[in-house]
């Protein structure tokens, strides 16, 4: 259900939401563009590790596709981040921390593909079922590429900053992720934008490119930028604009 009251901005709309998904709180974010009413696309938004639903870059993009294209935009957070944490899960660091120590032990993709898949009927719902299209690098790719997998309703992906090792690996994370995108990857065939990084110091970029490979889709592309993991350059987020404004059903005129 909605949570607190619409805050407006230069023409945006940001509510939030939270909804229960068998015994998990699942806090959200929705955008829109100011007096929205009607039938529009959807793109959700995934945030990578440690960060949140709020997280800089996520507000960026959400406020560029309303302003610019009209769409409602929605994030939620992710396994152990944000407002699912006792302290909102500020203190990046502490969130990577423990992150990282259970890993290996505990696999929440089946349960954050059930909380993504709930977000998005209670969304339709809510708003109508116009077209969706999904957008998460690094972790927003480890939860969003079993998610697009599973889900029909959702028509174009960007995803990137992850990847798949060729062959087994002793490392237990790393060989459930490869056994997992093994599975789902070749089940994608909606239009797919993966992004990588070639000094990539987190995912080494043969994985990347491994898992491109790997992706069903008929169409789909990859863009390469130098840099680090967390060194998106700006352009690719005019791409992901781009990308989503040809693959998604234009913004109906009139509120």
């Amino acid at each position: 259900m909605f949570q607190g009251d619409v805050q407006t901005s230069r023409g945006v709309s940001e509510r939030g939401f939270v909804l229960q998904v068998e015994d998990r709180t699942v806090p959200g974010v929705l955008w829109q563009p100011e007096g929205a009413a009607g039938t529009r696309p959807l793109v959700l938004l995934g945030h990578g590790g440690s960060g949140h639903k709020r997280e800089d870059y996520i507000l960026a993009l959400a406020r560029r596709l309303v302003r610019h294209q009209g769409f409602s935009v929605a994030a939620i957070d992710g396994p152990m981040h944000g407002d699912r944490r006792a302290d909102g899960g500020l203190d990046r660091d502490r969130v990577w921390e423990e992150r990282q120590s259970r890993r290996g032990s505990v696999d929440q993709t089946d349960a954050m593909v059930a909380d993504w898949r709930a977000a998005l009927g209670w969304l339709q719902d809510e708003l109508g079922a116009g077209p969706v299209g999904y957008w998460g690098l690094s972790m927003g790719t480890v939860y969003g590429l079993p998610f697009v997998a599973a889900e029909p309703r959702v028509e174009a992906a960007v995803l990137g900053l992850m990847g798949v090792a060729a062959a087994p690996v002793e490392d237990v994370y790393r060989e459930r992720m490869r056994a997992r995108f093994g599975h789902d990857a070749p089940r994608i065939s909606i239009p797919v934008l993966f992004l990588v990084q070639w000094h990539d110091e987190l995912v080494p970029r043969d994985d990347a490119i491994n898992l491109f490979g790997l992706l069903g889709s008929e169409r789909k592309a990859m863009h390469v930028n130098v840099g680090r993991h967390a060194a998106v350059p700006a352009i690719e987020y005019d791409a992901s604009e781009r990308f989503f404004e040809e693959l998604l059903a234009p913004a109906p005129v009139g509120a």
